[in-house]
């Protein structure tokens, strides 16, 4: 099935990324642990990769997919080039302002990005300047943003699903160059990596410009007009970026209320960073996918074509995000000690991480569907449904993180855990919203083929947590904090493999999946 391929191909790409950012944090708990130092960079990131989650993975083109995509079928390349060109400046004109401005006034904003710094001077001064080293990212990602949404909807998905591993090798490179002039813990490793992700930017950027040039839509500059067109990618794009972005909006969130903790913010960061693994693979692969494929056939008037889409993303969907919660859940201190605890990461920072990793995966589910449903509002350019339901969510968890991280506090417990539990609740609730509307209006009725295997991908992830906790018992001497990192490597991966087994058997015994079905999926030809 074609998109299933098209799945595969972005979730490929998205993997490949992924195990270069595993990379890069490996190397970064290496060298900056989860002490002051990290926490200002980890802030001074989070910032310009809010943006860079906001456009790149889905969130703007929500409201721009949609309108390029009918200019590009309805008017031809040249109306939708041009229309493109457009969106462009109007990006460039409004986050041009909003970098100068936050270069301006960094000290101010920093008040607001990490409130608790202010009690650690140094701290607060060199997340000021890391954060003014990484602004201009911000520009660079509104251009790759558009760009990769118009390659998208020709049915292009290279350059845009493997743009993220050119940061991620950029920002290894500068991790091995602080290790090699002999930084740990120290700001200059911090300085180091801000002037990486300036400089992945634009290497991001001139990667999308040569797609571009290949797919015969080369961008000009204009000066930005309020157009017709303009006005509704407007009133589209606004509510889509906030409801698009809640997943992000909300660990943007939790790194504020983190900032009162010290080593909090380092620690949440590096368990989002295991989580989001299976998020960006599933999720972004079937969001990116979804929403071209979709507007196409409701401009054709084709609903079972649509309601077929809805489907098979939703059941390919929790096809990995069931095991890949389950297993996160049941062992996050084997992995976290073997990705991280080395060098500045100690055995204390294995223990908050992985628990907070636990909490984060269960709700990695929620996050996935909200990817899948969010899609099917936006194909039909309704962006203010979704996010009226992210308004929601980012209340319940914003007030539930608050009062859970003071409470947590005053008992003596880990606070962070109480962030972890919020945005997990938040996710469910923004996910139930979303499906509670579309199932009302019959927008998404679940197939006998849906029905049928959901439920056998539960058990059989059952069966591959049992298998995986059983390894993990015998492993046990080979994962410990004593153990050499090739025989904790080594076992770790002997014990995702026996997890994999089982439930990979189970999948296929089931009939969840057949060898055929399979082969078409990764295959070039075939239909699944």
């Amino acid at each position: 099935m074609k998109l299933y391929r098209s799945f595969a191909t972005v979730g490929g790409w998205t993997l490949l990324s992924r195990v270069f950012g595993f990379v890069r944090d490996i190397l970064i708990a290496a060298t900056l642990g989860s002490g002051w130092v990290a926490d200002a960079f980890v802030v001074a990131f989070r910032f310009p990769n809010l943006f860079r989650r906001l456009f790149g993975e889905g969130a703007f083109n929500s409201a721009f997919v949609p309108i390029f995509a009918k200019k590009l079928e309805g008017e031809g390349p040249e109306a939708a080039r041009t229309f493109a060109e457009e969106a462009m400046a109007g990006l460039l004109f409004i986050l041009l302002i909003v970098t100068i401005f936050a270069e301006l006034t960094m000290p101010f904003l920093m008040y607001g990005l990490a409130p608790g710094f202010d009690a650690t001077p140094d701290k607060f001064e060199l997340s000021v300047v890391l954060t003014r080293i990484t602004m201009p990212y911000l520009l660079c990602m509104s251009l790759v943003a558009l760009m990769s949404g118009a390659l998208n909807s020709v049915g292009r998905f290279f350059e845009s699903a493997a743009v993220s591993v050119v940061l991620n090798l950029v920002m290894a490179v500068a991790t091995l160059l602080s290790l090699w002039l002999g930084y740990k813990r120290e700001p200059e490793a911090g300085i180091i990596q801000a002037w990486a992700v300036f400089v992945a930017g634009f290497l991001q950027l001139a990667l999308l410009m040569w797609g571009m040039r290949n797919a015969g839509m080369s961008l000009g500059l204009r000066w930005p007009r309020m157009t017709n067109d303009m006005r509704r990618l407007v009133k589209l794009g606004i509510p889509g970026v906030i409801s698009g972005g809640v997943t992000q909006i909300n660990i943007a969130i939790g790194t504020i209320i983190a900032s009162l903790e010290p080593g909090a913010v380092s620690q949440l960061y590096y368990a989002d960073r295991v989580y989001e693994l299976p998020l960006s693979i599933v999720g972004i692969a079937v969001g990116i996918v979804l929403l071209p494929d979709v507007a196409r056939q409701l401009r054709a008037g084709n609903t079972a074509a649509v309601m077929d889409s809805q489907n098979r993303s939703l059941e390919f969907a929790m096809l990995l995000t069931v095991p890949a919660t389950l297993a996160l859940a049941a062992i996050p201190h084997d992995i976290v000690r073997v990705l991280f605890e080395r060098g500045a990461f100690h055995a204390e920072d294995t223990a908050t991480t992985a628990s907070v990793l636990g909490m984060f995966a269960l709700g990695l589910p929620a996050f996935v569907m909200i990817k899948v449903f969010s899609p099917i509002y936006f194909a039909r350019e309704d962006t203010k449904t979704p996010m009226r339901f992210a308004v929601i969510s980012l209340t319940a968890n914003t007030i539930g993180s608050i009062v859970l991280f003071f409470v947590l506090r005053e008992l003596g417990m880990m606070p962070q855990l109480g962030i972890a539990i919020a945005t997990t609740l938040g996710g469910w609730l923004n996910a139930y919203l979303l499906w509670a509307k579309l199932r009302k209006h019959n927008d998404f009725i679940a197939d006998a083929r849906l029905r049928r295997n959901f439920p056998l991908i539960i058990v059989a992830s059952v069966a591959m947590v049992v298998a995986l906790l059983a390894t993990s018992s015998m492993l046990a001497p080979y994962l410990g904090a004593e153990a050499r990192f090739l025989e904790k490597t080594l076992a770790l991966a002997v014990e995702i493999g026996v997890g994999v087994a089982v439930f990979g058997l189970l999948i296929l015994a089931f009939g969840v999946m057949s060898l055929r079905q399979l082969g078409a999926f990764v295959g070039r030809g075939g239909k699944a």
